[in-house]
C-alpha cells in the first residue's frame, strides 16, 4: 500500500506500507523552491535601477494625499463654521481651494505644493479671522473671576485614631 499526500507548500509524503510483514517505510520530496542566485541578483539590480523613481512617485503618493486631506479638512471647517465665517474671509479661501483642486486633476507636484501653500495660508487667515471675531464679540460667559461667595472653606486634616494604636 502506497500513499502520496502533497501539503499546501507542495511538500510529497510518501508512505509505503508492506501488508504481508507489516514494515512501513516513508520519505519526504520537497522541491528546490530557492531562487538561484543570478535571479536574486537581477532583482536587487532592478530594484537599484528603479529607486528614484519609486522615491518620486511615494513623493507624489504623499503630496497629493496631503492635498486631498487639507482640501476635506478646508471645506469641512467651512461647513461647519458657515454662519461664524466672515464673507471675506470665506473668499479669500475659496480661490486658492478651487486653485488646489484643479491641481489635483493634473499631474504636476510642484503645482499642487504651491497650490497647498496658498491653502494653508488662506486657512490659517481664515481661523484667525474666525478666533478674532469670537473673542471680539460680548460673551455672556462669566469672566475667570469668581465673586467671593458666602461659604466657609475649612482645611482640615482626618486622624484615623484606630490606627495610631
Amino acid at each position: 500500500e502506497v500513499t502520496f499526500d502533497i501539503d499546501a507548500n507542495g511538500i510529497v509524503h510518501v508512505t509505503a506500507k508492506d501488508l504481508g510483514t507489516n514494515k512501513e517505510q516513508s520519505m519526504t520530496i520537497s522541491g528546490g523552491s530557492a531562487l538561484p542566485k543570478e535571479d536574486i541578483d537581477r532583482m536587487m539590480a532592478e530594484a537599484e535601477t528603479h529607486a528614484e523613481e519609486d522615491r518620486q512617485r511615494k513623493e507624489e503618493a504623499e503630496t497629493r494625499n496631503g492635498a486631498e486631506q487639507l482640501v476635506y479638512q478646508t471645506e469641512k471647517f467651512l461647513a461647519d463654521n458657515a454662519d461664524k465665517v466672515p464673507a471675506d474671509a470665506k473668499a479669500n479661501v475659496e480661490e486658492p481651494l478651487a486653485e488646489l483642486k484643479k491641481a489635483l486633476e493634473g499631474t504636476d507636484i510642484s503645482a499642487i505644493k504651491t497650490s497647498v501653500e496658498k491653502v494653508a495660508t488662506a486657512s490659517q487667515a481664515l481661523g484667525a479671522a474666525l478666533y478674532q471675531q469670537q473673542a471680539s464679540a460680548p460673551s455672556d460667559q462669566p469672566s475667570g473671576e469668581q465673586p467671593a461667595g458666602e461659604e466657609d472653606v475649612v482645611d482640615a486634616e482626618i486622624i484615623d485614631e484606630d490606627e495610631q494604636k
